[in-house]
């Protein structure tokens, strides 16, 4: 009996889901934490009405002098967005779990973090869209900072 219930709600969120899309998003950016230097990655994701997921790949470049370390993570994240643009800005709230290799020098440490944000999709022209992203990463481990901020902008593809 509970099998059936199961399957009938399953196949009935199946039949009033709204369509699929997808989207990627090369981005450029900083990371501020503790000193500002080049961010840049890619994101690819793909939901549904108001819930997305992503997977986002990021790279930070190393700035010895600063004592500021090169960070590279790969997370996967959900998004909670606006189910449609509103005055062609569609706002979203992001986090996600995934792991990060920090570098300085011959210094290294491979570990688990988690990230939290938000930003704007910004609709330019058909499916193309300027992307606004700020995010907040903790870093498990031995990290030499735990705390990382970065601030990207990206052009985003709809498909």
């Amino acid at each position: 009996m509970r099998l059936t219930r199961l399957l009938l709600l399953t196949a009935l969120a199946l039949a009033i889901a709204a369509p699929a899309f997808a989207d990627a998003t090369a981005f450029i950016g900083f990371t501020t934490t503790p000193a500002n230097r080049a961010a840049k990655g890619l994101a690819i994701g793909s939901g549904f009405l108001i819930v997305a997921f992503e997977f986002e790949y990021s790279d930070t470049s190393e700035a010895p002098l600063d004592g500021a370390p090169s960070l590279r993570t790969g997370m996967g994240n959900v998004l909670v967005q606006t189910p449609v643009a509103i005055r062609r800005v569609q706002p979203y709230f992001t986090t996600g779990a995934g792991g990060f290799r920090e570098r300085l020098g011959t210094d290294t440490e491979t570990n688990i973090g988690a990230n939290t944000g938000g930003g704007v999709k910004i609709t330019l022209l058909g499916p193309l869209r300027a992307r606004v992203d700020y995010r907040v990463f903790k870093l498990r481990g031995e990290p030499l900072h735990s705390v990382v901020h970065r601030l990207y902008a990206g052009v985003n593809l709809k498909f």
